[in-house]
């Protein structure tokens, strides 16, 4: 049986158009899918469009028996019902994520619904833990995790980090060809989904021909909008969603109380005139070049970086010796995270614990990946009968471990991702019976000293960028510098054969793509289009942005020199700033310092012999007349010298009396936003269905019955919440008009409502305008509520009422229209 006669055998039109267009994906993506992968691929997608019945869905409650994990498990399968092929999971770190999505898979795979399961992380504890519940929690299930076990690829649940699948499937191969082909996997699980992780791997996500389920601990209002339109949801309504305030309230999970303390250094960084005359000298003696110059002052950013200061660093742990949660009948230090900067960081951190509490051995400890043993170290601090009970972590404990101890984070480094933010918060939410002396766990503290807490409140966060690796992004560099290189002012001899270079570089890096790769494939119509010099002869700079999303993260790096590489990166940076008129001080000030750096080596011919060049460009206005040749020049002769530059790993330990500036303790404001969730569904739902019947009634003003309201109360009121709700959101307002307020009128049925009016030849023109206004208005609001607004411009821009209908009797005919307008949303 063909493809085709199997997806025609399923006799209805739809499943059978959807069907047919993931067929042909499929052989487009993967010619070499053998027709049984297909056949099978199509059968489930079938089985999801037409044989999910959500009454069939019961939930192992002995895996995932909390209402809300049933909830998120019954909203996936819905989706998945309504032909979704994405499902979005935000659930409070500690509520029970991974056990959630393994319920969901007993559902699936008990209903035949899924055969083949994708479980993808971004570390390798992360597959490992999951693997380990999985095993737990579903034993029948034949598993393989693909970090570490390199031979066993069969199993029906596979779980591995992105990068490990980014690699194994095209070279995995069984009796057939190739064992990971686009139908492969019939389910696929994406932990701690966010932006980020999913424009890093997205080639991953778009080979593999399956539904997808994102989970994230992140709270839905903090989760970037791409992310919703990567999972091709309404901006900040998941799936489903339970997030960490719910939690705290139904008891799963405990609250915290934050302790925000500004230390003057990590704030204002060490000002040397607001020193005293001690530390003015300390601050000599350690700051002072061989020159005998002396920084003014040393910047907030190099604290903990490479600036380490005793008295900072004892502060800190005062604090959190003096104030933090403590068992055994305040005797002990409660479980405790410090998350330090840097590993320099974290080993000054124990050596000043050390100092200041030598009776306590063994009661602090640094994990993090220099450690031989971490696992091991990270096993002990998990043992609430061991020592140590303050980690001291680096990145290794911000996520993936389960200590339900913990009582104390101190943050002691800044976080910019919105996502680490609350993976570290969620390592204290854990229950802890009888932790307290008998008394269950109820709280944890968070004690900041970087402005975390301030930073996040005050703004969404710094998104992350989508990272792609640097010969590609030289790629894309080069890719404007050719576009820009187009302009008649750049039509010299010199430039012209510049151009061609690049070009040149940038078809032999295309022709050299592996066209059988799983990813290049993907790409392929971008990556024949710019494999052919012709294509490059005139430009667009719609050129450039393919070139930057279609074919610079495939780009393959070459054998070179990676200090060679990021100094091509910065000139051709320069060189694209130069082109485009904007300024470099920045990247000019990074050059001055690299060129600097090389001249400071002595005795090597090869930076000798660029001794004319290096002088110039510091002791002479060379930078400031340069052009793309002079900048190109200094690229090609000073790359291959920057391996010269030696690394100094230079840090100081300073002994500055440092200053608590304040501390403040403050409330979680963790918030339940249930009804704003709400709100939110239900403008979505409006949005989203406007050819409903009644909707569509609103839309085009025709009036409404008692049973069309009936018809809203069953969607507003039972299907997307309660009457109770819509009423803590909205109030009395009838369902008519809040529908009509979000879709609008249509154009020609609010002309339709003012014809008479609109086509009134004894109306002026300044009467007609401002009918004209009142028909936009409407379609753009749905109704005039308040006439109020007619006092305000534009309205007004021609005169106010009185002035513009002298003639009362004719506003009184408009203002009639308006009420009918308005009354037509709500039933008789």
């Amino acid at each position: 049986m063909t493809n085709f006669d199997f997806l025609k055998s399923k006799r209805t039109f739809d499943s059978f158009a959807d069907a047919a267009i993931a067929a042909e994906r499929i052989f487009s993506i993967d010619p070499s899918a053998c027709v049984l992968n297909c056949r099978r691929a199509m059968e489930f997608a079938v089985k999801w469009m037409y044989s999910v019945d959500k009454a069939l869905v019961m939930v192992d409650r002995s895996i995932a028996g909390r209402y809300y994990q049933e909830g998120a498990i019954k909203a996936t399968c819905d989706a998945f019902t309504r032909n979704r092929r994405k499902a979005l999971l935000v659930m409070a770190t500690g509520s029970g994520k991974t056990r959630t999505v393994i319920a969901l898979c007993d559902v699936l795979l008990q209903h035949g619904w899924v055969k083949n399961i994708l479980f993808l992380a971004d570390r390798n504890s992360l597959v490992t833990q999951a693997k380990r519940s999985f095993v737990n929690l579903l034993p029948d299930l034949s598993v393989t995790n693909l970090c570490e076990e390199k031979d066993n690829y069969t199993a029906h649940c596979v779980f591995s980090t992105y990068q490990t699948m980014y690699n194994v499937i095209d070279s995995v191969q069984d009796e057939s060809g190739k064992l990971f082909t686009c139908g492969h996997f019939d389910l696929v699980i994406c932990d701690e989904a966010h932006r980020s992780v999913y424009n890093k791997y997205k080639d991953i996500f778009n080979y593999f021909d399956a539904p997808l389920v994102g989970l994230t601990a992140t709270p839905k209002d903090e989760i970037d909008k791409n992310t919703y339109e990567i999972f091709e949801l309404e901006n900040g309504v998941p799936t489903y969603g339970y997030e960490l305030a719910q939690a705290v309230k139904d008891g799963y999970l405990v609250d915290f109380l934050s302790v925000e303390t500004k230390l003057k250094f990590i704030e204002q960084g060490i000002v040397y005139d607001d020193l005293s005359d001690e530390d003015k000298q300390i601050y000599e003696d350690t700051f002072e070049d061989e020159n005998g110059d002396l920084p003014e002052r040393i910047a907030s950013s190099a604290m903990n970086e490479w600036v380490f200061n005793e008295d900072t660093i004892r502060k800190v742990l005062d604090t959190l010796m003096t104030k933090g949660i403590k068992i055994d009948y305040g005797n002990k230090l409660g479980k405790t995270i410090i998350f330090a900067k840097n590993h320099t960081h974290a080993e000054k951190i124990l050596e000043v614990f050390h100092k200041e509490y030598p009776h306590l051995p063994g009661y602090a400890k640094v994990i993090d990946n220099y450690m031989t043993y971490a696992q091991s170290a990270i096993d002990e601090f998990s043992d609430p009968q061991k020592l140590p009970q303050i980690a001291i972590s680096v990145d290794m404990l911000d996520t993936g471990i389960d200590v339900p101890e913990v009582l104390n984070l101190v943050f002691f480094k800044k976080v910019m991702s919105k996502a680490k933010f609350w993976q570290m918060i969620g390592r204290g939410t854990r229950l802890c019976p009888a932790l307290l002396d008998g008394r269950d766990k109820d709280k944890f503290y968070i004690f900041d000293f970087c402005g975390n807490f301030e930073f996040f409140r005050m703004s969404k966060g710094k998104p992350t960028a989508n990272m792609i690796a640097l010969q590609g992004a030289i790629f894309h560099l080069k890719a404007q510098i050719a576009f820009k290189l187009q302009d008649l002012a750049y039509q010299t001899t010199d430039l012209i054969a510049f151009r061609k270079t690049l070009v040149d570089d940038m078809v032999r890096k295309v022709q050299e793509l592996n066209k059988d790769n799983f990813a290049v494939r993907q790409h392929l119509k971008y990556v024949e289009l710019y494999a052919n010099a012709d294509n490059y002869a005139a430009l667009t700079y719609e050129d450039t942005l393919l070139m930057g999303q279609e074919l610079a993260p495939l780009i393959t790096p070459e054998e070179d020199d990676p200090k060679a590489l990021r100094f091509d990166a910065l000139m051709y940076g320069i060189e694209l700033a130069y082109l485009a008129g904007k300024k470099y001080g920045k990247a000019r000030s990074d050059l001055m310092k690299k060129v600097a750096a090389v001249a400071s080596v002595a005795n090597i011919p090869e930076i000798m012999a660029q001794s004319d060049l290096l002088n110039k460009i510091l002791h002479t206005d060379y930078l400031e007349t340069a052009g793309i040749n002079e900048f190109e020049h200094i690229r090609k002769n000073l790359r291959d010298l920057i391996k010269y530059i030696p690394v100094v790993q230079i840090h100081y330990d300073t002994i500055l009396d440092d200053e608590i500036l304040s501390e403040d303790w403050n409330e979680s404001e963790l918030e339940n936003d249930d009804l704003k969730n709400y709100k939110a569904k239900a403008e979505f739902y409006v949005r989203q269905h406007t050819d409903n019947v009644v909707i569509a009634k609103l839309k085009g003003n025709i009036p409404l019955n008692s049973e069309d309201v009936k018809a809203l109360e069953e969607i507003l009121w039972n299907e997307i919440g309660t009457k109770q709700d819509y009423e803590a959101e909205y109030g009395q307002k009838p369902l008519g008009e809040f529908v009509r307020e979000i879709v609008g009128l249509e154009m020609n049925a609010a002309k339709e409502a003012f014809a008479q009016y609109l086509n009134d030849t004894s109306l002026d023109s300044r009467q007609i305008y401002f009918v004209n206004q009142i028909v936009e208005y409407i379609v753009h609001n749905g109704m005039m509520k308040d006439l109020s607004v007619l006092q305000e411009a534009p309205f007004t821009d021609h005169g106010s009422i009185v002035e513009v209908f002298t003639d009362l009797s004719v506003w009184a005919g408009i203002r009639k229209a308006i009420e009918r307008v308005n009354a037509n949303a709500v039933a008789a």
